[in-house]
């Protein structure tokens, strides 16, 4: 199969959406979660969580236009500047993946998915128990996306929890031992091994190939 600019114009919406979605690989399966201003919690699957710089700590999402559709994770975001991101476990996504189902807003995807909030001192917005890896973000940026009307949301780590031992002994995050999900596509679900761990890349230790 071979497509050019005209080709990806003209398919299948569908179909098109499929493609795209999935030609970028595995991507990381992250659960955001929120509530509203009256404390109604809401929990949302994400592929598109990116690092954005360390020093802040930033982390980055891409939300979708509003349309007629309601964003409420986006909604809650702008309206308590709080939210989590917590990832996926390999076990759940099943739960995981209907988080994406449009329930109305006063439906918890929390109760209705299987997943349990959990709330740390300092953060408004709920975490996902059951997640090994679990950030607390605070809103800094939104950022438009002309192009296609979707938003790049901004957020600073204020709070990480990560077990001891998924961290290895040169301080990196172990995500096999963590037993995190990563997801292609829309709904085509991984799990993630290690297959190779690397120095930090230097031109005089660069061997031959």
């Amino acid at each position: 199969m071979k497509w050019n600019q005209s080709d990806i114009a003209k398919a299948n919406r569908v179909e098109r959406l499929k493609l795209i979605n999935g030609i970028t690989g595995v991507k990381p399966a992250n659960l955001i979660g929120t509530q509203d201003q009256e404390g109604q919690t809401n929990v949302a699957i994400f592929s598109s969580v990116v690092h954005l710089g360390s020093d802040p700590a930033l982390i980055g999402f891409v939300v979708r236009p509003s349309g007629e559709v309601p964003r409420h994770t986006l909604a809650n975001i702008l309206a308590t500047e709080s939210y989590t991101i917590n990832h996926v476990p390999a076990h759940l996504v099943k739960n995981a993946h209907y988080t994406s189902a449009k329930f109305p807003r006063e439906v918890s995807e929390f109760e209705r998915c299987g997943l349990t909030p959990q709330y740390v001192p300092g953060i408004t917005a709920p975490f996902v128990a059951e997640s090994v890896i679990k950030m607390g973000l605070k809103l800094r940026s939104v950022i438009d996306i002309p192009i296609n009307g979707t938003q790049l949301i901004v957020g600073e780590v204020v709070y990480l929890e990560i077990p001891d031992e998924v961290i290895n002994d040169q301080g990196d995050i172990d995500l096999s031992v963590a037993k995190t999900a990563g997801i292609s596509g829309l709904n085509r679900y991984y799990d993630l091994n290690a297959i190779g761990d690397f120095p930090y890349a230097r031109v005089v230790d660069t061997p031959e190939f």
